[in-house]
């Protein structure tokens, strides 16, 4: 079944088609292209027109371009526009308007991804249903995932971020969601705004784009909700609020059973009960705000809340894995949670709460008493706060739960600089730089967190080569 086929790509963009094709996917990348995409010949940091070739060769039906690359005519397949990204917005204004699909956007500061993934999840038991890819959610990203949209979808997840200010709202208005959520809003991109109440406001335009009926799924917690809340009521958009503050959907208590989260909650008065298949007291959050957009959206509550029982995170998003470090002695091992694909002060808060709460196991390996272990990079992107706001994780209550933390970065020097001797571990300028095998032994539980310059993913990596993974899930 085809996605696109030439003659709708060029009513949708306006452009010229050199010969007819038909495509069933849409890729900007040669080196994960699949036979049948149309290929989109991005200019970023190098020029697509370049493996316009490349693509072709790999099975490519098409490619979406602004010029005939060189050394090719016009007998190959190409879609000519007089923009790249602008054709590819085009196709993706283009795909929205042909679906009748309910559709959802995500954005917050913390938990967008998870969030989405959530979703995918639960609305994808429910009905056919496409979601972004990753953290696809900048200005090539969601119009690269509305284009990849099938028309009979029936829900649709698109997660939305930004860097700077603007950046929301003309993303939000290609969505046209019918529901918002705004995951939270705390200290993240500030070298881009004035202070959090200027994030507060970016965030909040995600509403602009909200279908006329449609619904702001926001939370009540943060200190600038009155924000969130104040457009929903200029945008005269349904306001449904999130949290222990909530006033539709209420978190009650919050329980860490092991790897599990159990929730108590209340839907609009009713009793809701939920579970989720990892430790965090932030994931409770997110999946109580993830269930409001379910049934806003028209889908069955219970059936979401049994859904997001099964849902566990990803690959550097706080993934739990058990470590085996040894193949005959299978009892000696560690834990790994990998949240190394970014980090800012809310969410490094919450994963060493998480660290802090998970149970060791004593009397298996060298050390004999199980450590929390973390390693915690620089947050980037902070502006003038940013000293303090690293310094600062050394006030928070749970760190004292913690028995060694490992600090890399310049800036993480000052929270390791305000801990107390007995929980200083290494510090070092870069992750390679970090001794990670003599740092760990059986019965720890480890947590790797920072930013993604970082690169705390080469930590992952070294402690998975210690042994090797069986996943917890």
């Amino acid at each position: 079944m085809s996605l696109w086929t030439s003659d709708a790509a060029a009513q949708a963009t306006g452009g010229k088609v050199t010969v007819p094709w038909k495509a069933t996917g849409v890729s900007i990348d040669t080196r994960t292209i699949e036979p049948g995409d149309l290929f989109v010949a991005l200019e970023a940091a190098r020029d697509g027109h370049d493996f316009v070739a490349q693509a072709l060769e790999k099975g490519a039906s098409a490619a979406l371009v602004s010029r005939i690359p060189d050394g090719m005519d016009e007998t190959a397949p190409l879609l000519i526009v007089a923009d790249v990204l602008s054709g590819l917005e085009a196709l993706g204004v283009a795909a929205r308007a042909r679906t009748d699909a309910r559709v959802v956007a995500v954005t917050g500061s913390v938990g967008k991804t998870s969030t989405k993934e959530m979703l995918r999840d639960m609305l994808g038991d429910q009905g056919r249903t496409h979601a972004s890819v990753a953290s696809y959610n900048n200005h090539w990203g969601v119009p690269l995932t509305l284009a990849r949209m099938p028309a009979d979808t029936e829900y649709a997840v698109i997660e939305i971020g930004m860097n700077h200010p603007g950046e929301i709202a003309p993303l939000a208005k290609m969505a046209r969601p019918h529901v918002a959520m705004i995951t939270t809003v705390a200290a993240a991109h500030l070298e881009a705004f004035d202070d959090i109440s200027g994030i507060a406001v970016e965030k909040a335009s995600i509403m602009e784009g909200l279908e006329y009926g449609g619904s702001a799924v926001i939370n009540n917690d943060i200190e600038t909700a009155a924000i969130l809340q104040s457009k929903a009521h200029d945008m005269k958009r349904r306001d449904i609020g999130f949290g222990e503050h909530g006033f539709d959907y209420v978190l009650k208590n919050v329980s860490i059973q092991g790897d599990t989260t159990v929730v108590q909650a209340e839907a609009f008065e009713k009793p809701l009960l939920f579970k989720i298949n990892t430790a965090g007291r932030h994931f409770a959050m997110n999946g109580l705000g993830a269930l409001a957009c379910c049934e806003a959206l028209g889908a069955d509550l219970a059936l979401a809340a049994a859904s997001l029982g099964r849902w566990s995170p990803y690959k550097g998003r706080g993934a739990r894995e058990t470590i085996v470090l040894d193949p005959v002695e299978t009892h000696l091992t560690l834990e790994l949670i990998d949240d190394s694909y970014n980090a800012n002060p809310t969410s490094m808060a919450a994963a060493l709460e998480v660290l802090a709460a998970a149970e060791p196991v004593d009397d298996v390996g060298r050390v004999g008493k199980g450590r929390r272990v973390a390693f915690v990079g620089d947050m980037k992107e902070l502006g003038s706060d940013e000293v303090p706001l690293h310094a600062g994780l050394a006030d928070l209550p749970f760190v004292q739960e913690l028995d060694v933390i490992h600090c890399i970065g310049p800036l993480m020097r000052h929270f390791y600089d305000a801990l107390p001797d007995q929980r200083r571990g290494q510090w070092a300028q870069t992750s390679d730089q970090i001794d990670v095998r003599t740092s760990l032994d059986a019965g720890d539980v480890v947590l790797a967190k920072g930013s993604l310059s970082m690169k705390l993913g080469l930590i992952v990596d070294a402690i998975r080569k210690m042994g090797h993974p069986r996943s917890n899930a």
